[in-house]
């Protein structure tokens, strides 16, 4: 963070120039990229600052921003994009897609073409601020080299701000290029919104008429602080705690409190409680779709539970579900505030509470899984072998199922994972997570489907000795897409088939670790090697060859298959 005393204004410097020192003065260490002509000048300047500043040069611009997104996951502030006009910012756009569905932090700086040329549809020339409108909290196309830092000060803001999320900043190649003096900008305040008296007042007096209540925590937003008050307050009061979709690591798994995740990999117990309760206390999550099952376990507009809802932004709340009370706090001042609230003499849902908890751990309990490789053992090895701090990846795809059950996450900042069901996102994030904590464990999960679209990405590792465990579960289709088939169209499977490399040979191509397994009693000692690689500096790949039989961690192909025949459908 650059000392506020420290600001002024400079001597001439380039566009370029300011743009670098400006990030600088927001706390920016990593700028992720594929480099374009548009920016040189920007390049340029970060040669001279690389004390200061680091580039993280990637190989796509879907897997620099996915990188960018990590980053803002992982530290709370933005992370930062750079890439180059027309289709370098159409492939970010994914990234800015995961970020603002995530409630994540992130800033895109796109380069555009000379100012002289705008709106004659020039060289890979787009109107980026229709392009990104709906896309991101602000989109600002940035005229005059000397208002670069108020710009980037304003974006770093605004990414923090209420609901975090994306903001993009375009710059014209000419405005990188011409000198002006400019003055510099520190960070901006950060302005959060705190719960009222009332609102507490009324959120206490629901809670202690409640019989079946429930808490779900989730969003953007969160630090470890926010996270260890958090647990200060529902293990004080007893509440039962279940994480959004993708959000298991907010509150300690082994909480008492803890009884587990929503989203696709729900279990039906839990499924079964939601429905059952009497009152959702929802934080930091805006219950989305996923979280909800279609709005069907809390119902929109109107639950049929009482919902008492807080939310950092205060525009979303009401605008899905009318909550019973709406509480505009961001985590950390909500958190702290319920921290200190005095418990009640004597809970009413106490064995209600026991029940959820029970629930919880039998379901840690995996299913027999089809085939030589048993996932639900894979999983109880990783477990009992990664320290409570490593970071686990994944993308999107039936196989996170495995993670999202039987991973028992213990601290905050230790799950990446997209909200938005992006496919790709494991191994770039894998590859951001170890930029920033080089001595930690850093696993990908990816189906085969899910790596391919980013395994170019390995080169990254090798070119910056980024070495995180990838492990690439392949089935040899797009499982999730086939499950739906055989739902809906059972034995009319067609587009879903993959023709897939030796994914083994692919990484050790680049330089890694790897090896392929096809049994159980393969997968301990393959594993281990693959951590010791990673300890020694080395990008590590395990190729887990999958029954495709093995379809979610509670049923098989064949089962849903002869139900969807049995009822029916065509």
């Amino acid at each position: 963070m650059a000392d506020h005393h420290s600001i002024r204004i400079r001597a001439m410097r380039t566009g370029g120039e300011i743009l670098a020192d400006s990030l600088i003065a927001q706390g920016a260490e990593w700028v992720t990229m594929v480099p374009g002509e548009s920016f040189l000048p920007f390049i340029d300047a970060a040669l001279d600052r690389r004390d200061r500043l680091r580039l993280l040069t990637c190989r796509h611009e879907g897997g620099a921003a996915y990188m960018a997104e990590a980053m803002g996951k992982l530290t709370g502030r933005p992370g930062v994009c750079f890439v180059t006009r027309g289709p370098g910012a159409a492939h970010a756009a994914v990234g800015i897609h995961t970020a603002f569905q995530d409630s994540t932090p992130m800033v895109l700086l796109i380069g555009q073409v000379y100012r002289p040329n705008i709106g004659r549809e020039a060289f890979q020339e787009v109107e980026f601020r229709t392009m990104f409108a709906p896309l991101a909290k602000r989109v600002e196309q940035i005229e005059d080299p000397a208002r670069i830092p108020e710009a980037v000060a304003r974006a770093f803001a605004a990414a923090q701000g209420g609901r975090p999320g994306p903001v993009v900043l375009i710059l014209p190649e000419d405005v990188l290029a011409e000198t002006a003096k400019a003055q510099d900008v520190g960070p901006l305040p950060r302005a959060w919104p705190h719960p009222g008296d009332c609102q507490i007042n009324r959120m206490v007096e629901l809670l202690g008429a409640a019989k079946r209540p429930l808490a779900i925590v989730g969003g953007g937003g969160w630090s470890q602080d926010a996270a260890d008050q958090l647990r200060t307050f529902v293990e004080a009061w007893g509440l039962p705690t279940a994480a959004a979709f993708r959000r298991q690591d907010i509150l300690d798994n082994d909480s008492p409190c803890y009884v587990g995740e929503l989203g696709f990999s729900i279990s039906p117990s839990l499924d079964r409680r939601v429905r059952e309760a009497d009152l959702i206390l929802a934080i930091g999550t805006r219950l989305g779709e996923i979280d909800t099952h279609n709005y069907t376990l809390v119902k929109a507009p109107e639950p049929d539970q009482i919902l008492v809802h807080v939310f950092p932004a205060p525009e979303e709340l009401g605008r899905v579900f009318r909550p019973t009370v709406a509480i505009p706090a961001a985590p950390l001042p909500f958190a702290r505030r319920a921290a200190g609230l005095p418990p009640p003499a004597k809970s009413a849902w106490a064995g209600w509470a026991a029940e959820l908890r029970a629930e919880y751990q039998a379901n840690l309990i995996p299913q027999p899984c089809p085939g030589g490789l048993d996932m639900g053992r894979v999983m109880a090895e990783i477990q009992a072998r990664l320290p409570i701090d490593a970071i686990l990846c994944t993308g999107a795809g039936n196989y996170t199922g495995w993670v999202q059950r039987f991973r028992r996450f213990r601290r905050f900042g230790t799950q990446l994972a997209p909200a938005n069901g992006s496919m790709g996102y494991g191994l770039p994030a894998a590859l951001a997570a170890k930029a920033l904590h080089p001595d930690r464990i850093v696993l990908a999960f990816a189906g085969d489907g899910c790596f391919l679209m980013t395994a170019q990405e390995m080169a990254t590792a090798k070119l910056h000795g980024l070495a995180p465990v990838v492990l690439v579960i392949d089935n040899g289709m797009y499982g999730t897409i086939r499950m739906h088939q055989e739902a809906t169209h059972p034995g009319r499977a067609l587009a879903t088939d993959l023709a897939n490399p030796d994914f083994a040979a692919l990484a050790a191509s680049y330089g890694a670790w790897s090896a392929s397994v096809t049994a159980t009693d393969q997968f301990t000692p393959a594993f281990d090697q693959a951590l010791a690689a990673s300890r020694a500096g080395r990008l590590a790949l395990l190729h887990l060859v999958l029954d495709p039989e093995a379809i979610t961690t509670r049923t098989t192909l064949s089962a849903i298959r002869a139900k969807a025949t049995a009822a029916g459908r065509p």
